[in-house]
């Protein structure tokens, strides 16, 4: 049903891309777009933010960019308040930031740690400070969440403690939060992506492991899904735009999984 999210003002925090290509911040901003919103895009990387707002203004919709460090709270609050000078409500608020580095907690820098759950757990917890108070004034509301397969459980492999960490409790700030607010009209879900196909990830991958290691690497991220291949952007943004939409009305508190089965073969 087209018009999903006709008359609604939506901010997505990372709403760029890293690189060429979808990541799950500009694909939502774009796909929220086309379902009737007006996008305040938010992001690190101000040119970033600039095109996910032209690929949205190029196809007839509203969009507005906005330079943010999601782990600062005045930079948080100040976002906040410039989408509502932009637009005056704030109905949708996707927290998307996030990324990992590798490390268990014997070998992993504390500075490592610190940052790591700043960029994946502080950013929305301080989303949240300041856009419930909104959406409760306003007396509606719906949150969504980007986590990570890896806050369920570990797989194996290299350990991503921090991120592990932080992802898991992402998952449980979603679940206080989405009982907190469930009677002033407010839901806070989560999506929660498996194995991903995103210039994110390639970039950490190359970034991380040795270059020519990150070929292989990615193959066997393939081979590791039950269906084959990675997800992509895409299938993390429509998953938003459910949880996003008054089709997910009864829906909150809960973690809408996008993994091609990974969690299913592995539990």
């Amino acid at each position: 049903m087209p018009g999903r999210l006709a008359d609604k003002v939506a901010l997505v925090v990372g709403a760029g891309s890293v690189g060429e290509g979808w990541g799950n911040g500009k694909a939502a901003a774009v796909l929220f777009a086309r379902e009737g919103a007006r996008i305040f895009a938010a992001d690190i990387n101000p040119d970033a933010a600039a095109e996910t707002c032209a690929l949205i203004e190029g196809e007839g919709g509203d969009a507005t960019a906005h330079q943010a460090d999601a782990t600062n709270a005045a930079s948080v609050e100040a976002l906040v308040a410039a989408c509502l000078e932009s637009y005056g409500r704030i109905d949708v608020l996707q927290n998307n930031v996030g990324g990992s580095e590798p490390g268990g907690p014997v070998e992993m820098d504390e500075s490592v740690w610190d940052a790591n759950i700043d960029f994946n757990l502080k950013t929305a917890f301080l989303g949240l400070k300041h856009v419930l108070p909104i959406m409760e004034g306003q007396g509606a509301g719906a949150i969504v969440n980007v986590s990570s397969v890896a806050g369920l459980r570990y797989f194996g492999g290299r350990s991503m403690v921090a991120y592990q960490a932080a992802k898991a409790g992402l998952l449980q700030l979603t679940r206080v939060v989405a009982l907190e607010y469930a009677a002033k009209g407010i839901r806070c879900n989560s999506v929660v992506p498996g194995l991903m196909n995103t210039p994110l990830v390639t970039a950490r991958i190359t970034h991380q492991i040795d270059a020519g290691d990150a070929e292989k690497t990615i193959a066997g991220r393939h081979a590791a899904c039950p269906m084959g291949h990675m997800g992509d952007a895409w299938d993390v943004a429509y998953a938003s735009l459910y949880l996003a939409s008054d089709e997910a009305k009864y829906v909150t508190g809960t973690e809408l999984v996008v993994d091609g089965g990974l969690t299913v073969r592995c539990g």
